[in-house]
């Protein structure tokens, strides 16, 4: 399941193949250790001082998913063991720590390694930080729930490069399995077709644009994912249903990947109920590390001697297309 909902460490809990790196930017305030950097600062030397590349590290944002060892790609797993420092929360750091990843908190395996704890507060100055240890010869992982490009950190390290003209420090994004993804596998296959995903937080812009988004959605025939949905899920669920039939089968998914680990007290779960059912499961929708699928006309439950499950044929097709 990772994380704006895996830009704080909750929806980062969308990314969750969580449910995002969203939640990750408003994580709980937390302290990081390290020299900033002054934004006025020349990048990459003093005044007059020529600057060879090839001595720079490299800034990698890497997403893990989930967090759990299982939900991480092998490329997150190197990155984040051979960095020179590792920028994560405290609920990622516990994640990693579970295969060695990271190793223990009181161990002395990594002595030369660096761990900085990440907070929403303090996102603008970690990544000044960054861009002079990179400078500097260090390699660095910024940790991002989910992936990093579906509501996680990549886009903040861009903007922050571009502020401050870091056009010297080399960046790259390692992907991890967004909770849209880590959810729809636990469901079955009901994003085989066209999809979209549309967050719910209205941090960054207003209802407006969010509607818009939601009913040209709807009115398109795509399935829908839903990230931050502790803010105005029943909002979004009524203009859907303006668009979309209430028979349409819809999943609510919590803490996506992250079996008991997760932040919902009853552990990793999803309902299947319908569209015009969605707003009467409140208590199924359980806080940040929630995330709701709507389906399409096309989309149905199947079930078979283990459970439900949705699918969403591709273009319609049936077994003779094959």
């Amino acid at each position: 399941m990772s994380s704006e909902a895996e830009r704080s460490e909750a929806s980062e809990d969308a990314s969750g193949a969580t449910a995002s790196s969203e939640a990750e930017r408003s994580e709980a305030s937390e302290d990081a250790s390290g020299a900033t950097a002054s934004s006025e600062a020349e990048p990459g030397a003093d005044a007059g001082t020529a600057v060879d590349a090839s001595d720079y590290g490299t800034l990698y944002v890497v997403g893990i998913g989930p967090g759990l060892p299982g939900g991480m790609t092998q490329r997150a797993k190197d990155v984040i063991r051979t960095a020179d420092c590792v920028v994560a929360s405290n609920l990622y750091q516990e994640f990693l720590r579970r295969d060695g990843t990271l190793p223990p908190e009181d161990s002395d395996d990594r002595p030369d390694q660096e761990l900085v704890r990440s907070t929403m507060g303090r996102q603008v100055e970690l990544a000044r930080e960054a861009f002079e240890r990179v400078r500097d010869g260090e390699d660095v992982a910024h940790v991002s729930g989910g992936d990093p490009n579906v509501y996680g950190k990549s886009d903040l390290v861009y903007l922050m490069a571009e502020e401050d003209e870091a056009y010297d420090v080399p960046i790259e994004i390692v992907p991890g399995v967004t909770a849209a993804l880590g959810g729809a596998a636990n469901l079955g296959a009901p994003l085989s077709n066209d999809f979209c995903t549309v967050s719910l937080s209205d941090k960054w812009r207003g209802w407006a644009e969010i509607e818009e988004k939601l009913r040209a959605a709807a009115i398109s025939g795509f399935v829908v994912f839903l990230y931050n949905c502790w803010r105005d899920y029943e909002r979004a669920i009524e203009v859907l249903r303006e668009e979309r039939a209430d028979h349409v089968p819809v999943a609510i998914i919590n803490d996506a990947g992250r079996g008991e680990a997760g932040r919902n007290r009853d552990g990793e779960t999803h309902t299947i109920t319908t569209l015009g059912e969605a707003t009467e499961h409140d208590d199924e929708v359980g806080g940040m590390g929630a995330s709701i699928l709507v389906g399409n006309s096309e989309t149905a439950v199947w079930e078979n001697d283990h459970g439900e499950h949705l699918v969403t044929p591709r273009g319609g097709r049936d077994v003779d297309d094959f």
